[in-house]
């Protein structure tokens, strides 16, 4: 961890449903003023931004004294645009996890935290599934997409790295913000694969035709 240039303050954006892992990809849509100035910030600031969800993930506006979940993951600003009405669209690559060891004052209307990335190391290794790891996992997500009609280019599935494949579909499915930060702290990628697996599980039993049927 001393080889990476971490920040030693971190401005977060809290958002409720938003699951960013190491090594995933998550777009967003900053629009409002506090943000739009946090965005302004990091530009100039190495890019560094945490994701973080608020623990009562009923909220949709996150105000400065609502509490915010331990863990969260830092980000990396890679594509930014600006549109017309003074919206910026970015691109975040997820890069490590972090504990926030304390709140600090808000700045400009956004708010920051002391981060602790060495609980985390190991998200900065590219970890692997064994194959019958990968194989539960692929199954899963088939039985998911196809109760749920999604359609996939399974042939470009099969041949992304374990750990991308998880985290992308991770944060690209529909589940709820808690099931989002649970796969969030899984320990390490297997635990995080078999979390994930379980979702998959309970939401293609939940879609299923006869999920609403009291049982006989």
């Amino acid at each position: 961890m001393d080889d990476f240039s971490f920040p030693r303050e971190l401005p977060v954006f809290p958002l409720t449903g938003a699951l960013l892992l190491p090594g995933g990809q998550l777009p967003l849509n900053i629009f409002e003023p506090r943000y739009l100035t946090m965005i302004d910030t990091v530009l100039g600031a190495g890019r560094w931004l945490g994701m973080v969800q608020p623990r009562d993930t009923s909220l949709q506006t996150v105000g400065d004294d609502h509490p915010l979940f331990d863990i969260g993951c830092l980000g990396r600003i890679a594509s930014f645009s600006e549109t017309p009405d003074g919206r910026y669209l970015i691109s975040l690559n997820g890069v490590c996890r972090f504990t926030a060891l304390s709140e600090l004052d808000v700045r400009d209307g956004y708010r920051r935290v002391v981060p602790d990335f060495q609980p985390f190391a190991n998200d900065l290794k590219t970890e692997s599934l064994e194959p019958g790891e990968r194989k539960t996992l692929n199954d899963a997500l088939r039985r998911y997409f196809d109760e749920n009609s999604y359609e996939a280019d399974w042939q470009a599935l099969e041949q992304t790295a374990d750990h991308t494949l998880v985290a992308s579909m991770a944060m690209a499915c529909p589940f709820t913000p808690a099931e989002k930060q649970a796969l969030l702290e899984s320990p390490d990628l297997t635990a995080r694969t078999r979390s994930l697996v379980a979702v998959l599980n309970m939401a293609t039993l939940s879609a299923g035709p006869n999920s609403d049927q009291p049982p006989h």
